[in-house]
């Protein structure tokens, strides 16, 4: 449940707890969202009290509820972190952060990872934004072995062949998209079809190089996310790739 808070009186979060304690609602999670907004996590085994509560708020003066409905992953953030994840307009499968909001990311990352079956993740920005940083982070989050398919975190790294061990569905894949398209060779791209074709979960860093040079399209894509250092920063495939041409 999310409302806004038109006059923050004295015990008005304590009239609207003690209601929902008369109707057995339980409060998971309470937090204060985006300025004068409140969000909470909500638990009861009668859906029909839930919807008597929401009648009930809707009489009061001082909130107007603007959420009740079931919990998706960015209300739980949301009231977890205390605002929303930015997305796209145009395109709402795209997720934006900025290198301040990394443990929010982490957090996202995480609690995506941990997802069962077949899922691939987009992550756009510019080099040392902490892409790579993030994905292991949310690995150990959700308590998942990651694997490097390719990579130019220490080294360049193109795998040709994963071991028994590294082959399991549960892993989390991570693949960059320039070196895997550009720089792989006949037998990495058979290894990275393999896996892609896998119930298992995929990070993908420069998606759309990795789209431009490769068989995928978009709509392979679960969801998108862009890191950056600022929110007006450009991510500038051409810079990228031109510095990544050292490697």
């Amino acid at each position: 449940m999310e409302y806004r808070i038109h006059k923050n009186r004295p015990g008005l979060l304590g009239d609207i707890a003690s209601m929902m304690g008369m109707l057995n609602i339980n409060i998971l999670t309470i937090n204060g969202v985006e300025d004068r907004t409140r969000g909470m996590l909500l638990e009861s085994s009668d859906d029909e009290k839930i919807e008597w509560m929401g009648r009930m708020l809707a009489k009061v003066s001082n909130i107007t509820v603007t959420a009740l409905r079931s919990p998706r992953l960015v209300d739980i953030l949301a009231v977890r972190h205390g605002r929303y994840i930015e997305r796209d307009s145009d395109d709402r499968k795209t997720f934006r952060f900025t290198r301040d909001e990394l443990g929010l990311l982490v957090d996202f990352l995480g609690e995506v990872f941990k997802r069962e079956g077949n899922q691939v993740i987009g992550l756009r920005g510019m080099p040392r934004v902490g892409k790579t940083e993030s994905i292991i982070a949310g690995s150990v989050c959700s308590n998942k072995r990651w694997t490097f398919v390719s990579s130019t975190l220490l080294r360049q790294t193109v795998r040709n062949h994963l071991s028994e061990e590294e082959m399991k569905p549960d892993n989390i894949f991570i693949i960059d998209g320039i070196v895997s398209t550009l720089r792989s060779t006949e037998k990495h791209y058979e290894l990275l079809k393999t896996i892609m074709d896998m119930p298992s979960t995929k990070v993908i860093e420069h998606p759309d190089v990795f789209v431009n040079e490769s068989e995928y399209d978009y709509a392979d894509f679960d969801f998108i996310v862009e890191l950056r250092h600022t929110p007006d920063e450009v991510i500038d495939m051409e810079a990228i790739t031109s510095k990544l041409e050292g490697f």
